[in-house]
């Protein structure tokens, strides 16, 4: 073996103070009220709330609120794990172990023979047989969770044919499923190969939301627009640009652009709601000149 990154000093250490916090918190007698009513289901909206709050503190490039914030995700984590170790289910090491496993095995290019020990061997590949391997490996992955599953009677073989479309979950949120579901279906071949035929599929999709607007059909206009929404996310998968990072960006520009027209009018000792549409659209227009 050759030798390894820097080891993390201390980590061990540490998530184990943790994992006895925890414990000690939904400690039946001594613990935290709060922390024992706490489910899995429950910890759902607060590790949504968590996950974004990382990415903010990303965007705002505060490395100490990243960090603050990574601790919070961790903590979410260590508590579902409380919690399934708490019904004779997996614990933390199981999960790390798990994933430890996951990367190693998905990795033969860096560990040849899926352990720590084949570190530092050299594999000639190139980026696109990564890639190759790297989606072979995991619909193999995507098979043996559905034979697990089934032994489990958590799913079953008759209900549940198999599709290249499994395990992409439905909680994700609406954008990222679609470029999910999009990208899955693309390797098999559901795809056009150009950008031309993409940007037209999204004028058809808006020709028909137009349609349906001027038939005064709500329902299909509904539909048509998440048509749009759908191809908007096609058309920036195709553009290489991850669709919630440009959406982001957008609600960024929006807002500086906004507040700008507010300290602009707050100047003038004037409100928005005094200035006619005309007037803010050129204000709009100044914000986008001054580079916002």
């Amino acid at each position: 073996m050759q030798d390894s990154p820097g080891n993390n000093l201390g980590a061990a250490a540490a998530i184990d103070k943790l994992l006895q916090v925890m414990a000690m918190l939904r400690h039946p007698k001594h613990g935290c009220p709060w922390d024992l009513e706490q489910s899995i289901n429950s910890l759902v909206p607060f590790t949504i709330e968590e996950v974004y709050e990382v990415v903010d503190a990303i965007e705002r490039k505060d490395m100490v609120d990243f960090e603050d914030e990574l601790g919070d995700l961790l903590f979410q984590i260590v508590f579902y794990t409380q919690l399934t170790r708490e019904d004779g289910g997996f614990g933390f090491a199981d999960v790390a172990h798990t994933v430890t496993n996951k990367l190693l095995r998905r990795h033969p290019h860096v560990f040849s023979d899926g352990t720590t020990d084949s570190f530092g061997e050299l594999a000639e590949l190139s980026s696109e047989e990564v890639v190759s391997n790297w989606e072979a490996i995991k619909q193999q992955e995507r098979e043996d969770k559905r034979a697990r599953q089934i032994a489990a009677g958590q799913s079953s073989e008759e209900t549940d044919a198999s599709s290249v479309l499994d395990d992409i979950p439905r909680a994700l949120p609406a954008l990222e499923r679609a470029r999910k579901l999009q990208k899955r279906a693309a390797r098999v071949g559901f795809d056009w190969h150009e950008m031309a035929p993409v940007i037209s599929k999204m004028r058809e999709e808006l020709d028909e939301f137009e349609q349906a607007l001027v038939q005064g059909d709500h329902a299909k206009a509904e539909s048509e627009l998440g048509d749009v929404f759908f191809s908007a996310v096609n058309l920036a998968r195709h553009y290489k640009t991850e669709p919630e990072v440009a959406l982001r960006q957008a609600n960024l520009k929006f807002e500086a652009r906004f507040k700008w027209i507010e300290s602009k009018l707050k100047d003038e000792a004037r409100a928005l709601e005094d200035c006619s549409l005309e007037e803010l659209d050129t204000l709009w227009n100044q914000a986008k000149a001054n580079g916002l």
